[in-house]
This record gives structure tokens, sequence and C-alpha cells, in this order.
């Protein structure tokens, strides 16, 4: 019992003086306020400590008493505050009000970066991001010459709202100033550029900083990864590691992200290894991005196993796993209402989905949302239910955006419906003009009905609106390094045993009947050169690639960043049986994994 004793007594001092010293800070709190109530009667005491006194008393934010905030003009107003005009002001931001730190703020002849910044950041507390960059707008054409801090903050504020004039104002400023080698500066506007899609510019920052910290290198890495350009994001990734720094969530996630678009897996369980597993279970962030990969590179068992081991779950973990499996053709286990709506739309189950969709409403008391009315849209569409589907979106509470639309569109190429391709394409353009798939697929449309003057008028129309069709790509990964395909390309250094072995497979494939589906080329040529043009299919290029560096029984994975044509669906499948392999396509709707001459999606994408 001794040690017990002689051990338990430290830890009771150690929680009397916790209590004693929140007590004294209360006592103090309450000294503050009861001299605030006293106000003015005690004005004279102010004169010999009232700047350390504002100081105190905005650190109690009054907004949490409200009997305080009331008396808080008035005790102002007593004392002779016109040299404190900038404790004042921090005192009226900290504590809420708003429309008097604006008031004295207007009354300074001439503000100094002080009370410019104290202005801009009550705005930003209040959650006012657009009058808080306006204040700052007005304070740099007033002159102000901005120390760190408040080049920090206004910096975020553009951030925040994407206001890239403003943000690049604020960083030449910085420049000027001599503050913009402050690796907190730096960062704050390598984030700006990120945010806006100003990867270049963003870039240009990172590398002229003398000093990276791991925020700076997780900004640049995340950023490439969510703009689009996920090689690039795995290339910085490397070279930080290269740098010895050891990477933040945001570099890890925007790793994990990159790998996810490329397919990557083997690249994505090296960066993991990088990170305490613990991490990802505590952290959803880092979880959910995990699972993304794990999900959406074919491995959904891995998938499955981070999330039951994860001890925090939030809804957007939950939907990645739902989605996951859904797009695995694991439709049993996709366990949310979304989930299952999603899973019909991919197996065809067409009354499973208007039964989930109708029993929203009835049962659940549910409000169908605009994604909601999406999956149903899709659902009706690929089924050839057209009409119905057309109807759905009339009858809509909310205006169909693109999505809605390019699933009613891409039913109608499926089911060869001219007319109301025509139709839906015209509210597309509308809603985004510059989208070359939608042009590209009533071209498609066209050529397979043989109207080869429209597709010809068509793309005509995309030149003369600087529309260019984004080329398809397809993504393999070995030993480390990632190879990219697109159609006809050559550049690759096993080109010639590509194409060789792609000889091969097609006369394999012929001996078992296939015939290439000529009429999703949609140029008005012979059928022998559309032949031609099948045959060298980006995702075609990296299976043959992959077939040739691989050993035998080895899963194939390939990603690419278009859908998957009818011909590839096709070719794909017999590969798979001829070869014995299993291949995994993921392009950008699903996943197709091809075993033994079928497809999990069963033909149905």
């Amino acid at each position: 019992m001794e040690p017990q004793e002689q051990h338990q007594e430290p830890v009771n001092d150690g929680l009397q003086k916790q209590e004693q010293h929140k007590k004294h800070k209360e006592k103090k709190k309450e000294r503050l306020l009861d001299f605030l109530r006293a106000a003015p009667s005690k004005a004279p005491w102010f004169s010999f400590s009232g700047a350390a006194f504002l100081t105190r008393l905005a650190s109690l934010r009054t907004t949490n008493n409200p009997a305080a905030s009331r008396r808080l003009p008035a005790f102002v107003r007593s004392v002779d505050w016109r040299a404190l005009r900038a404790k004042c002001l921090a005192l009226y931001a900290k504590c809420g009000l708003l429309h008097r730190a604006q008031r004295v703020f207007d009354e300074m002849p001439h503000p100094s970066t002080v009370p410019w910044t104290a202005l801009i950041t009550a705005y930003m507390d209040a959650g006012d991001l657009r009058e808080a960059v306006h204040v700052a707008r007005n304070a740099f054409a007033n002159g102000m010459r901005p120390d760190s801090f408040t080049a920090v903050r206004v910096l975020t504020a553009c951030t925040r709202i994407a206001d890239l004039a403003t943000g690049e104002t604020v960083w030449r400023a910085a420049e000027q100033e001599g503050v913009a080698q402050s690796v907190f500066v730096a960062t704050a506007a390598v984030d700006l550029y990120v945010k806006c899609g100003e990867m270049a510019k963003a870039r240009e920052v990172f590398d002229k900083m003398r000093h990276k910290d791991a925020v700076a290198w997780g900004a640049m890495v995340g950023g490439y990864a969510s703009n689009g350009h996920p090689r690039e994001a795995l290339d910085l990734f490397l070279a930080m590691q290269a740098e010895g720094m050891k990477p933040d969530c945001y570099a890890v996630v925007g790793a994990l992200s990159a790998c996810t678009r490329l397919g990557a897996l083997d690249l994505g369980r090296q960066a993991i290894r990088m990170v305490d597993w613990d991490e990802f279970l505590d952290n959803p962030v880092l979880g959910t991005a995990l699972i993304d990969m794990y999900a959406k590179c074919g491995s959904s068992v891995e998938a499955w196993v981070v999330f039951q081991q994860m001890r925090k779950k939030d809804i957007i973990v939950w939907n990645a796993m739902i989605l996951g499996l859904g797009m695995t053709g694991h439709e049993k286990i996709a366990f949310a209402l979304v989930g299952q709506m999603e899973n019909c739309t991919h197996t065809g189950l067409i009354q499973d989905g208007r039964r989930y969709f109708h029993n929203m409403t009835k049962l659940y008391h549910i409000s169908p949302r605009i994604e909601h009315y999406g999956c149903m849209v899709d659902l009706l569409s690929r089924a050839g239910l057209l009409q119905e589907a057309h109807q759905l979106v009339d009858d809509m509470p909310m205006p169909a955006n693109a999505v809605i639309l390019g699933a009613l569109l891409g039913g109608c190429k499926i089911h060869r419906n001219t007319e109301l391709a025509e139709h839906v394409l015209k509210q597309l353009i509308l809603l985004e003009p510059w989208n070359s798939g939608n042009y590209v697929m009533l071209s498609n449309i066209y050529s397979n009905r043989g109207r080869w003057e429209d597709a010809a008028k068509l793309r005509l129309d995309m030149k003369a609106k600087g529309v260019e069709k984004v080329p398809a790509c397809s993504w393999v990964e070995f030993e480390g390094k990632v190879h990219e395909f697109r159609v006809g390309d050559k550049s690759h250094p096993l080109s010639d045993q590509i194409y060789k072995k792609l000889d091969e497979l097609g006369l394999e494939m012929k001996t078992m009947g296939y015939e290439p589906t000529t009429e999703v080329v949609m140029f008005d040529v012979e059928d022998e050169e559309k032949e031609h043009t099948l045959v060298h299919h980006s995702e075609k290029l990296a299976i043959a690639f992959n077939l040739l560096v691989t050993g035998p029984g080895e899963t194939i994975r390939v990603t690419k960043n278009l859908r998957v044509c009818s011909d590839c669906h096709t070719a794909i499948k017999l590969v798979s049986r001829i070869t014995h392999r299993e291949i995994i396509v993921r392009d950008n709707n699903r996943f197709h994994c091809f075993r033994d001459g079928s497809c999990s999606c069963n033909d149905y994408w």
C-alpha cells in the first residue's frame, strides 16, 4: 500500500495546483469585468495602465458575457483613448463588435499596418471573407506596407474565396517589403496559386523558397494531385523523400490521390510506409485517401480491411467505402442508399433502383437530392428507357446539372437516339461550353448513323470555338515507374515489341470469332482503316506492354482517363481468356475486372 500512497501524493498536489491556477485566472477575469461594470467612475485609473488593461480585456472575449459587451462602448467613451485607438480597435474586433471596430477605424486619419490588420482579421474571424478582402484592397490602395503577419492573413482570405487578383497584389507587396522569403508568407502564396489552379506560378514561388517545411511540400504535392497533375505530384513526393523531409498528412493524401489517379498501387504502398499506421486509423482524411486508393486500384479487400480497422469513421469515410464497393462489383455489400442506387445503375437492376428511389420519400421521408436524381436518370438511360429518364429530368424540383444531362446523353449514345441527344447537347453546351466530351459523344452518334456531314460540321464547330478533344490516355505501373500510352503511340522504348504482341493477340482473337466494332470510330474512312485505329487504342497498348514485362498469372492493372469503348471491352475479355490473366481496367466511370472471357460489369457500363 505504501508505494501507491507515495505515488498518489504528487498526483494530488498537481491536481490541486491546476485547480488553484484555474481559480486565480477566474478571479482576475472577474476583477476585469467588475472594472468594466463600474466604468466610467474608474476612468482616472485608466490613464496610467489603459494599454495593458485593454490588452487583458480583449483576451476575455466579452462576447461570452453579453452584459459586459453592452457596457464596453460606454467604458471606451469614458476615457481619452485617442492615443490608444489601435488597442481599442483590437478590443472591439476581438469582442465581435465589428460595426464599432469599423467606426473606430474610420476615425483614424492615417491608420498604420496594425489597425488595418486588426480590421481584416476581425472580418475573417467573423467569417466575412469577402469584406476582409475588400478591406485589404482598400489598405493596399492607401499605401499600407504589409508585414509577414498581414501578408499571411490576407493571402489566406484570398485563397478561401479564390480571389487571385488581390492575392497577387499582396504577394507583390510582400516581395517589395522583403517579407516574401518568410516560409509562412511563401507557403500562403503557394496555397493561393494552388487553389486557383495556377500550378506553374505555385511552383515558381516554391522553387524560390530558401527554406521549405513539410507544409510547403504538402501544399505543392496536394496541389499537383488536385489539379490533375498526378505524375508531377508523385515526382515531387519522391523528391521530398530524397531531401529527407518527413511528409505531413496533406503530402501523403496528395501522393495517394496521385497513385489513385494513375492506378499506381505499388507506389501508393511505398507512400503508406512513411506514415505510422495508427495515423491512418485515427485520421479520417488519411484513412479516406487510403481506402479510395485501394478501392480504385482494384484491391477492394485491402480497402475493406482498412475500413474495418479505422477507429474514427465520418460520413466521407463511409461514402468512400460504399462507392468503392459499388465500383468494383460488390453490390451485395454496398450498404447505403446512394451506394445501392449506384450499384443498380451498373448492374441493370431497374426495378430495385425504382424501389429504392420511391422508398426515400414514402418510407424514410427523405427528399431526394440532385445526386439521387442523377443515379435514377443514369439507371433509366442505360436501360433504354430514355423517355422516362427525360420526363424525370423535366419533373425534377431543381435545374438539371451537367452530370444528369451527361447521363441522359450517354443513354442516347448507347441506344442511338439522335434526336434526344441533340436536344440534351444544346443544354449541356450552355452549361459547360468548353467540355469537348459533349461534342465528341454527339459526333460518335452521327457517325454510327452514317451522318458524316453532320459529324464533320460538329468538329468544325468545335474548332471554331477553340474546343479541343481530350486525348485518351492509359497508364500502367511497372517497377515503381508509371508508363503512359496514347492511341497509336510509338514513343515507348518497347513499341516494336508491343505492336508485335498486339498483332499476335489479334490473330488469336479472330480465330475465336472476334470482329472489330468499327462503328465506334467517328471518322468517315474505310473499315480497314477503322480496324487499324481500334487495334492501337491506348488501353490495348498498355495491356500488351504489361503482358511483355510481367510473369504468367500476374494481375494486370490499367487506368484510363476516358470511358472504355465497346470494341476494347470485347477485345479485353478475349485477351483475358487467351492469356489466363486477370485484367483490371479502371476508366472514368467504373472498374472492369476481366477474368476468363467475362467482365465484372456484365457488359453494362
